[in-house]
């Protein structure tokens, strides 16, 4: 009933845990059994190990919250020895969430991860570009469609562009990572926010902008994946905001084959069960058998 093939590869159901919100599932593993999930997206991954951010890192806003970490994470060669023998225990689809501040640093951590068996790639391409000044790989379309291209050549595992929101033109960055070779995309990744501490008189983080995620980007991820899936002819992964098996629904019927749930996992750990249970619920309630049947429905 929840079933979905996706690139090739078949999901229990449409709900992945989210880069970033998730670990390597070992923790949530205490709570409830993650094999229930379609899939598990990776800690975001790069090639050498990074501390991360100083600093705040986490920050309760309304309806949502912000973070700072800045990509800490083993390595790619540590999680292949230490982390991804215990999420191949798992009973679910593994997604190796790739970052890097090169193109050079792209291709060598994919290089590692194809001699893997995970089952796919997610391409964070919000990572801060050291040779364009710093900004992102997926502010400007060209620029993306060029680290795409790159990588989908060598790339041996299905391939997912992770979309930021605060690109130019999101509609023209689909189309041009399409273009470029991706099998799939999803989005979105954060939103670009502030915070100011008025006591302090200064900003909450040390880097003084932050990603803002949660329910208060809902509506703005619904309708980018909504426009993306209305110009793309490659399946497309929701995200941003979702806290329910309605908010599922309402992606999918935008036209997502499958959605990440990232913030909620903070909120309720265990919110994935719910989630579940509910368009199992929601289904049956409404006579319907497979996601097919109302995917992009509007």
């Amino acid at each position: 009933m929840l079933s979905v093939n996706f690139c090739g590869l078949d999901f229990k159901n449409p709900i992945i845990a989210a880069s970033g919100t998730f670990g390597f599932g070992q923790e949530f593993n205490k709570l409830y059994d993650v094999g229930i999930l379609g899939g598990i997206c990776s800690k975001g991954l790069t090639l050498n190990k990074r501390e991360g951010n100083s600093g705040i890192r986490v920050y309760e806003t309304d309806s949502g919250m912000m973070n700072s970490v800045g990509l800490q994470n083993p390595g790619v060669d540590s999680f292949i020895k230490e982390e991804l023998p215990k999420m191949q225990e798992f009973d679910t689809n593994i997604i190796a969430n790739i970052g890097g501040s090169t193109l050079e640093e792209y291709l060598e951590a994919i290089e590692k991860v194809n001699l893997t068996n995970i089952d796919m790639v997610e391409l964070n391409i919000s990572c801060p570009n050291v040779k364009c000044g710093g900004m992102a790989f997926g502010i400007k379309s060209n620029i993306a469609y060029g680290i795409v291209k790159e990588v989908k050549a060598i790339c041996k595992k299905p391939l997912i562009v992770k979309l930021s929101p605060n690109a130019e033109d999101i509609v023209d960055m689909a189309y041009k990572c399409t273009e470029a070779g991706a099998d799939a995309l999803s989005l979105i990744n954060t939103l670009k926010g502030m915070a100011i501490d008025i006591n302090k008189r200064k900003p909450v983080f040390n880097n003084i902008f932050a990603g803002l995620s949660g329910p208060a980007v809902k509506p703005i991820a619904l309708r980018m994946v909504y426009e993306v899936c209305k110009s793309v002819d490659i399946p497309v992964v929701g995200i941003g905001g979702i806290m329910s098996a309605e908010d599922v629904l309402e992606f999918i019927m935008a036209g997502a084959h499958a959605v990440q749930i990232g913030t909620v996992n903070f909120i309720k750990p265990d919110a994935a069960v719910e989630i579940i249970q509910g368009l199992e619920k929601f289904m049956k309630r409404n006579g319907i058998n497979s996601l097919d049947e109302i995917r992009g429905i509007l």
